[in-house]
């Protein structure tokens, strides 16, 4: 249950009524979408350091361990991602990781940068230099750290997660849901197109899902920013022992979030975490950034299935696969980015042939 101050704070008020109609919801009650979709990424772990030590996360390193990956690996990482004809760069880093990390900090400096989201513009403006367009999900953020970059990112994200209090979020750097949808609904005031979505099996139960759900479906309501909803199950780790959410349990979820989000939101289920074949008629219409080059550096030890799989997925349930960009095709004009991600898409170069070729795709 969201706690009823960081309710208050983000602007919420979970009907009661919906959230028991949603809880009815199962995988019979809604339709398999007619296409999927996926974006073809590559993935930059701009830092691991981070300033929550979730116990299911493998991504974090401690003080001492983390690195920062510097201008000329950034750029090296893009070249072979739009090489290989990837179209975003996805970058990736803990909450406020200068926060507790003074060698990164440091670092950071040595860069010419005082803080990691300053950092993270001059990333997202190699990434358009070399051909990709800029998906940052850098975990909560304050409005001027999402200022700082919002123009010259295709489109950003954070997950959720849950709105529950879990113990897995414990510790001395707890993580609050009311920061994340803080920042979900930063994200909508500021015009930015989102990602987001829940995690499933961390100690949530089902009001907890179906509140999360909900929430983000009325803070998409209220801005119009939301373009897509992961449904994540927990996987096991070197960190989780926990177990994960049995194929009965992600069915249901999924159903219940292609029930509670509007039609224009996908919903999207990672395919190197999740059956994703055993879940398509329960509403899936995306299966998210899958990278030719890189490693899924969240989740390492699950390895991101080949076109040829993502193919034969779509094929298993009589669906066409379309390739799309960072950025959905309905929020590609002035009124959701920036003039750099516009430029970039409008080019009359071989990434902007890129871009466009890929938006001509998913019109179909």
């Amino acid at each position: 249950m969201i706690p009823s101050a960081e309710a208050d704070d983000v602007g919420l008020e979970i009907d009661p009524d919906e959230q028991e109609r949603l809880l009815s919801v199962g995988p019979a009650d809604v339709s398999a979408a007619p296409e999927l979709t996926f974006a073809r990424n590559v993935f930059v772990p701009l830092t691991t350091a981070c300033r929550y030590t979730c116990t299911y996360c493998t991504y974090y390193d401690p003080p001492g361990e983390a690195s920062l990956l510097s201008p000329e690996e950034l750029r090296e990482i893009c070249r072979e991602g739009a090489g290989a004809g990837c179209t975003e760069a996805l970058f990736t880093f803990g909450d406020d990781p200068d926060d507790r990390y003074e060698a990164i900090y440091e670092q950071l400096q040595s860069y010419g940068h005082d803080s990691i989201h300053s950092y993270l513009r001059e990333a997202c403006e190699i990434a358009l230099e070399e051909g990709l367009l800029p998906h940052a999900n850098p975990g909560d953020q304050t409005r001027e750290q999402m200022s700082q970059v919002a123009d010259v990112n295709a489109s950003m994200g954070v997950m959720l997660e849950t709105t529950a209090d879990v113990p897995a979020h414990a510790g001395s750097r707890r993580k609050e849901p009311g920061q994340r949808l803080t920042t979900i609904r930063t994200a909508g005031e500021l015009g930015i197109p989102f990602t987001t979505g829940i995690l499933v099996g961390i100690g949530e139960d089902w009001t907890d899902r179906a509140e999360s759900l909900l929430a983000i479906a009325q803070l998409h309501e209220r801005y119009g920013h939301i373009q897509e909803v992961i449904v994540q199950p927990v996987s096991p780790n070197e960190r989780w022992d926990g177990g994960r959410p049995d194929l009965a349990t992600m069915r249901r979820t999924v159903a219940m979030a292609r029930a509670a989000l509007p039609e224009e939101i996908s919903v999207q289920v990672p395919p190197n975490l999740a059956r994703t074949r055993e879940l398509l008629d329960c509403g899936v219409d995306d299966l998210g950034g899958v990278s030719p080059v890189t490693d899924d550096h969240v989740n390492p030890e699950y390895a991101w299935p080949a076109l040829a799989e993502l193919r034969a997925i779509a094929d298993s349930a009589g669906v066409p696969l379309r390739e799309r960009l960072p950025v959905y095709e309905r929020y590609v004009d002035e009124a959701w980015l920036g003039e750099p991600v516009l430029e970039a898409i409008r080019a009359e170069d071989d990434a902007g042939e890129r871009f466009r070729a890929v938006l001509s795709e998913h019109d179909g």
